[in-house]
């Protein structure tokens, strides 16, 4: 008996998180839940439940409410414009590695390239306000890093969601700089078997665990690197180490109120279209379209079946909050004038406010994203016996416009009398700027409108000439079928 409570307490032990852990872990699972949507946001019944109703009405509601994935729409935004362009990366002495092509096409041993990972890594780190990077390299006693790679061995990534980690503390050593001295995390759930991982500078302890069967396997290892190779990616920092910011905290709450409403938009419809009638226990009523009701004769006028409908205004009212609810999301998020599913009463100021708000969180999340990314690679120098000397840029700007606004103030611009030949080339070329997706094909035709010089071009038919003085004006001759004389 002392032995079977001797290796609960280990179980437990190793399946506890520390603090921090706890306090959060709810928290996490509800981002999760708010992104992820479908089964697991139903399975989590978010919908507030009426007093009286019992499981089958609640499962039914369940069933019948849609959820708007605000948080996955966000996330997604968000990450279309940090990884549009793919970062930029010079690996220097990496370069010469054997395995480096193999770890940029396969990064986590499980198909993910290294831009797939590191955008995977953003998404968790934008749900949850921050993942981990674990950089591992199995030990399997090789000599050189020939004989490991003919094996099969190198560094991969391994990527770990907040729920994953139960337990870390960081150490501030003489320079002032912070270190991780420990690390736990949960590798492998599969059913009742758990496989966790504990790191600290001088060893590396899996454990193999079963619940059900209450098994306990120790394996301890030295860990050759000295340090715990693990990164944390922050979307924001907080004020506690190890603890980022969310992206969609507030939008989650947000999402629930909009589910719930949708709920209730559906059961006032319901009552609206399908009233109910209030009647005696003895008068006898069909339930279908143009039923008939029979009453007693000498039944009470005061007791005579009734009509108890909904009023519309429940309908409308419901449609305002739910309205409200998205304005709040994309004003929280910086995303009105591009959420909008209809055209938005957003000034030109506004608007410009929005899309610069828009690129500075844009800017800090590419910016923690290159940090992190750094770290990586720093470490799989490590691994590799050689110097870091890598560079790693992620983009720094995000020059977000109205392109339609723009394109129309060009336009009007253009047309407004000022003739002058640089004034009609630099709207030339913001135009070209604006909408030319290609770069090179832009720097060739903004090639061709610096080198322009005024000439004098011909109908071939009519022989009539004509001065083009503007590149523009040489553009509609050619249409028009005019040559150069």
């Amino acid at each position: 008996m002392d032995a079977i409570e001797t290796i609960e307490q280990s179980i437990d032990r190793v399946l506890t998180g520390n603090q921090l852990y706890h306090e959060y872990a709810d928290q996490w699972q509800y981002l999760l839940e708010s992104y992820t949507g479908g089964f697991e946001y139903k399975n989590a019944q978010h919908l507030l439940k009426y007093s009286l109703e019992n499981a089958a009405e609640y499962s039914t509601r369940l069933n019948q409410t849609p959820y708007e994935n605000h948080c996955a729409s966000v996330v997604g935004v968000y990450n279309s414009f940090i990884f549009k362009n793919p970062p930029s990366r010079d690996l220097g002495n990496l370069q010469n590695t054997p395995f480096i092509e193999d770890l940029l096409k396969d990064a986590d041993r499980d198909g993910r390239s290294f831009n797939a990972f590191m955008k995977d890594v953003a998404t968790y780190a934008s749900i949850f306000g921050h993942s981990w990077v674990v950089v591992s390299k199995p030990d399997v006693g090789a000599i050189t890093m020939a004989d490991e790679y003919a094996m099969g061995v190198r560094p991969y990534l391994n990527m770990l969601s907040p729920l994953m980690v139960l337990d870390w503390r960081w150490k501030r050593d003489i320079t002032g700089k912070y270190e991780l001295v420990y690390f736990k995390y949960i590798e492998e759930v599969n059913g009742d078997d758990h496989v966790v991982r504990e790191w600290t500078n001088e060893e590396i302890c899996t454990y193999y665990i079963n619940k059900k069967e209450k098994s306990y396997d120790k394996i301890v290892e030295a860990n050759g690197l000295g340090k715990i190779p693990c990164v944390p990616v922050y979307n924001q920092r907080s004020i506690i180490r190890g603890i980022g910011k969310s992206d969609i905290v507030d939008i989650a709450d947000q999402a629930k109120y909009i589910y719930n409403m949708l709920s209730e938009l559906e059961a006032s419809i319901r009552l609206d279209s399908h009233p109910s009638l209030v009647k005696t226990e003895n008068t006898l009523a069909g339930t279908g379209p143009g039923s008939i009701i029979q009453v007693s004769e000498d039944l009470d006028p005061g007791l005579k079946p009734y009509i108890l409908s909904a009023t519309g205004a429940n309908v409308n009212q419901i449609l305002d909050a739910i309205k409200h609810s998205i304005e709040s999301i994309d004003k929280m998020a910086s995303l009105g004038s591009m959420r909008a599913t209809e055209s938005t009463s957003m000034s030109g100021v506004a608007m410009q406010t929005e899309f610069q708000m828009l690129g500075s969180k844009l800017s800090e999340k590419a910016a923690s994203l290159e940090l992190a990314e750094e770290n990586i690679w720093k470490l799989v120098c490590e691994y590799s016996n050689v110097e870091y000397d890598c560079f790693i840029e992620y983009a720094d700007s995000f020059n977000i416009r109205d392109r339609d606004g723009d394109l129309e103030f060009l336009i009007k611009a253009r047309t407004s009398g000022v003739t002058a030949t640089g004034f009609q080339n630099e709207i030339s070329r913001q135009i070209v700027e604006l909408v030319v997706k290609d770069d090179q094909t832009a720097m060739e035709i903004q090639g061709e409108l610096e080198e322009f010089e005024p000439h004098v071009m011909m109908d071939p038919d009519t022989r009539e000439q004509v001065m083009a003085n503007t590149y523009e004006e040489h553009l509609a001759l050619s249409e028009q079928g005019y040559v150069h004389v």
